[in-house]
């Protein structure tokens, strides 16, 4: 069995060190452990300080991707080196990595697919009141969307199988925490989560520049995430709220017409009540159309996943995978060093056929 812990990176040579330095070489259940940093485009030392600090694997992005890009390309290069299990966490080291044997746990005995680290948001100190209550709203939508208990949807710190990981398909641009628990919903993964520790703030999240840009942000993450998974739901109740007030419009203007016989003067309300009725029909129009998009993604996902079967299948190399250095200093000759070339050699030999 092998543990990959891969760590998502963008310009992090300060914190670098203090994480991989708390990072487990040995956990319970698992023959090897090994770390892969994800460089998503930094402009410092961030991949020499892994190297120096003993990383396995790198994946070294070409330009600033995004913490969704980079964690999707993580997933891609771990399951590509061999990885049974595969944790993520953090390299500004705010997830205290001792509890990693606890979050493997009950995948290591078959209970879960994939697990997630539960901050205990509300006991965290350096989070603000508006955070915290952003924070537990976020985690309310994304456990209806999914239809799992998570606690923590936001938390980074998370485990998955093989399977799970195989079948997670980031597509958005901002986060990949959400979705992910999304998907797993979706696709009747078995998840669960374990309560963890956080370590002491080393500096401020480069996610936000302000709490009102990780207001905004999130909600509208959340927002989009949810209509992309849940459309008819979504499209439909706002169709049914506007529905309702034109029907409320229109009582008003019966009721001067034929109660007060004065319609003639209350035409602005048949006409708003019209004119809210399209939009209802419009509204429930689209979740309709949502709702069958949305089964095609479900179909383009699946193609998605038999397609990373078949590249696993025939040993195809990791993307932007450069070998870092084992525990002894020297570079690393697991996972695609060894197996890049003959992958690519049957790859095109099946091309062939």
């Amino acid at each position: 069995m092998k543990l990959i812990i891969q760590i998502p990176c963008f310009d992090e040579e300060t914190t670098l060190p203090v994480t991989l330095a708390d990072l487990p070489r040995e956990v319970p259940g698992f023959d090897t452990v090994e770390w892969l940093v994800i460089d998503d485009g930094s402009t410092d030392r961030t991949v020499e300080v892994a190297r120096a600090n003993g990383v396995d694997h790198i994946v070294r992005l070409t330009n600033n991707k995004g913490l969704a890009a980079g964690f999707q390309a993580g997933l891609d290069a771990c399951l590509k080196l061999g990885a049974d299990v595969i944790v993520n966490t953090d390299a500004d080291n705010q997830y205290d990595a001792s509890y990693i044997p606890a979050l493997v746990k009950p995948i290591v005995e078959g209970n879960a697919d994939m697990v997630v680290g539960d901050r205990q948001v509300m006991e965290i100190e350096h989070f603000s009141p508006l955070k915290k209550m952003l924070q537990r709203l976020g985690s309310w939508v994304v456990r209806q969307a999914s239809n799992t208990e998570v606690p923590d949807t936001t938390s980074g710190f998370r485990a998955y199988n093989r399977e799970a990981a195989i079948q997670m398909a980031v597509v958005s641009k901002f986060t990949y925490t959400l979705e992910t628990i999304i998907q797993a919903g979706k696709l009747l993964v078995a998840t669960d989560h374990v309560p963890i520790r956080t370590n002491e703030k080393l500096r401020e999240s480069r996610l936000f520049p302000s709490m009102w840009a990780y207001v905004r942000r999130n909600s509208v993450s959340i927002f989009r995430i949810y209509t992309q998974y849940e459309p008819l739901k979504v499209f439909m109740t706002l169709a049914s709220v506007i529905g309702i007030v034109a029907l409320v419009v229109w009582i008003r203007f019966f009721y001067f017409y034929a109660i007060e016989g004065d319609g003639a003067g209350h035409v602005q309300s048949l006409i708003l009540g019209a004119v809210l009725f399209n939009a209802s029909i419009v509204l429930g129009a689209i979740g309709i159309l949502g709702d069958l998009l949305a089964g095609q993604r479900v179909m383009t996902q699946r193609i998605f996943e038999r397609v990373r079967r078949v590249e696993l299948q025939l040993g195809v190399a990791p993307s932007h995978y450069e070998p870092g250095t084992n525990t002894t200093g020297h570079p690393a000759t697991t996972g695609a060093g060894a197996g890049g070339a003959t992958g690519k050699t049957e790859e095109r030999e099946a091309l062939k056929l």
